[in-house]
């Protein structure tokens, strides 16, 4: 299914920017640095530098998988999902080339200041410019080379690891400079619902990744089976936050995220009902919307804790 109405030039890069998905990214971030606030070691230039950081990583993974779909042939005009600027013939591969330099060099910048702002010793420093170059690599890889792990099913464990343990853990440590198990549990229920999002996306493409060799875990997991994984999913975030509040924050309002229940009760039942693609397509915006609303609701019982406390 395509897009009906001729795009601009510019339109298609901004498409290939897909800000819409940088929320999730930043999102990430928050509830790592309402959690170093929550243990009074909050710093806001370390926050807002990994916020950056956060969000050229994301733009940067964004232009490199439409650059990989389109090389690869992957994402054809029969696909549910919208096409992207490379896909429509607006953006060339030299232009594309030179946009994921451009946007490599940022995320070079923007992590070095963080980490120079943000690491007290010399293992801090070492240890987290080498995290830095693993996401640009894995930002990089998911559709880009000659065996992308998108395209083997890994897509999903590294969306729990670069935006669950990786972007909660690493921001909540760059300003409290410790770690603990506890906060392992809250960036897995992060990790989670943006693997939930990658999941929609994936459900809704699942015929035309698998007839384009695009084998990713919902295509492996089949139609019935990845609807039932999208459930585990979203109600493990839930019982992550569930953990965090019982045996950590140990407060009222930290049950506030419980209002974003019924929406995803809701949205479980319809992904278990729809057989039909196109009925998931109008599901991602859903998701995101569920996934950012749970993750706020969570940091804000966090913050109305502190303040009533």
């Amino acid at each position: 299914m395509t897009d009906a109405q001729p795009v601009s030039v510019a339109r298609a890069w901004f498409e290939s920017l897909r800000p819409r998905t940088l929320p999730l990214a930043f999102i990430s971030i928050v509830v790592g640095s309402v959690l170093a606030w929550w243990q009074h070691t909050f710093n806001p230039l370390v926050a807002a530098l990994a916020l950056l950081t956060a969000g050229l990583l994301q733009i940067l993974s964004n232009l490199a998988n439409d650059y990989g779909d389109a090389l690869k042939g992957s994402d054809k005009p029969d696909r549910i999902g919208p096409l992207r600027g490379m896909q429509k013939g607006l953006i060339s591969v030299a232009q594309m080339k030179v946009a994921l330099i451009i946007t490599v060099t940022l995320t070079c910048l923007a992590g070095l200041a963080l980490v120079l702002v943000a690491c007290h010793t010399l293992s801090d420093l070492f240890g987290f410019l080498l995290l830095g170059v693993l996401a640009i690599v894995a930002a990089i890889t998911y559709t880009v080379g000659n065996k992308p792990y998108g395209y083997m099913g890994l897509g999903d464990i590294s969306v729990l690891i670069f935006f669950g343990w990786l972007s909660v853990v690493g921001a909540w440590y760059l300003q409290t400079h410790q770690l603990a198990f506890s906060i392992f549990i809250p960036a897995t229920a992060t990790g989670l619902l943006a693997t939930a999002v990658l999941n929609i996306n994936n459900l809704r493409d699942l015929d035309s990744d698998r007839e384009n060799g695009k084998n990713t875990l919902a295509v492996r997991l089949g139609p019935y089976n990845a609807r039932r994984y999208h459930v585990i999913l979203l109600m493990g975030a839930l019982l992550c936050f569930a953990l965090f509040n019982l045996l950590w924050l140990k407060q009222m309002w930290g049950w506030l995220f419980v209002l974003s229940v019924p929406l995803l009760v809701r949205q479980c039942r319809y992904i278990l009902r729809e057989t039909n693609p196109v009925a998931i397509r109008p599901m991602l915006e859903k998701t995101v919307k569920a996934a950012l609303l749970t993750n706020i609701l969570f940091v804000a019982g966090i913050i109305i804790s502190q303040w009533g406390g």
